[in-house]
């Protein structure tokens, strides 16, 4: 490691390059059956051909279709932080089912998906997650498949992509543009430069002064830097409509990362959510399942 770091922070250090570098696999522990949804498990290839799984939540006799991926380190569940072992990050349940069956009672068919080195999908790139750099070929592998598929080719497709599943989607559609000329609008909860996330953590462990060495270590790992994850160079390429909502007190980021990844959007058509009365980013992730108006609103206007 660079000799600048202080021996007693060098493992703090390799701690958190190993975090950016490598995400964390958390368990599923709820199913759309436990909402009372009927459902199938469903397999799929990724652009780069990784073994992708998921969930397609049927609602009778509709035509529309919601697809739907996941913050990096969960899983299209959630995040069990309500479990000791994952208490680290935020301390409580992210859960994405009460949003599902929203969604599902308005008459929205959904396709769940685990992204690479997430929940049950496979392994790509060595292991390494990148907060959208290399997932962006699970969005554009997800959208191939549903175009192919009898049933869901048929239907008129929304986006729900959250956080490291935004970045994805985002990069997946700046650079095919043609795959989603179909798409009818998107909501993308809390995307993130996540340099902001990381000096935050830097902060809170005093290893701020050495996040130019964090960059070093994840590169070592096969990782991007910081400053290269994000939807930034991609969001102007982005033209249909499109629904962003953020914490805007959120302890991970400031308020003007969102702002300009907002204002770079290429559509005219957007809108900017703010989420008020916490701190905490994850609770942002349980948002519209327990505020549904905007979600509904959005795919209703558009969908």
């Amino acid at each position: 490691m660079n000799p600048t770091v202080p021996a007693e922070k060098q493992e703090v250090v390799k701690a958190q390059a190993d975090f950016w570098a490598h995400s964390r696999r958390s368990p599923i522990v709820r199913t759309p059956a436990d909402y009372g949804m009927e459902y199938e498990e469903v397999s799929f290839p990724s652009y780069d051909q990784v073994k992708l799984k998921g969930w397609f939540i049927p609602s009778e006799g509709s035509n529309k279709l919601i697809i739907c991926n996941h913050p990096m380190p969960m899983n299209r569940y959630g995040y069990p932080g309500h479990l000791d072992e994952f208490k680290q990050l935020c301390g409580f349940e992210v859960n994405f089912l009460p949003e599902y069956k929203i969604l599902h009672d308005a008459g929205y068919n959904l396709l769940c998906y685990d992204q690479r080195n997430h929940g049950e999908s496979g392994e790509g790139d060595g292991g390494v997650a990148a907060a959208g750099r290399h997932e962006w070929k699970d969005c554009v592998g997800v959208k191939i498949w549903a175009d192919k598929h009898p049933v869901f080719s048929k239907m008129n497709l929304g986006l729900m992509s959250r956080c490291m599943g935004a970045n994805a989607q985002f990069e997946a559609i700046s650079r095919y543009p043609e795959l989603f000329h179909n798409v009818k609008c998107m909501i993308a909860p809390q995307p993130v430069t996540v340099r902001y996330a990381a000096e935050a953590f830097c902060d809170q462990l005093g290893i701020l002064e050495y996040i130019d060495v964090l960059d070093e270590e994840i590169r070592k790992l096969g990782g991007f830097a910081t400053t290269e994850i994000g939807p930034k160079p991609f969001v102007p390429n982005v033209h249909l409509p499109t629904l962003i909502s953020q914490v805007h007190e959120d302890s991970w980021t400031k308020p003007e990362d969102v702002e300009n990844i907002f204002a770079l959007l290429g559509t005219r058509e957007k809108k900017l959510v703010w989420i008020e009365g916490t701190k905490n980013r994850f609770d942002g992730y349980n948002f519209f399942g327990e505020h549904p108006k905007e979600m509904l609103n959005w795919y209703a206007k558009y969908m």
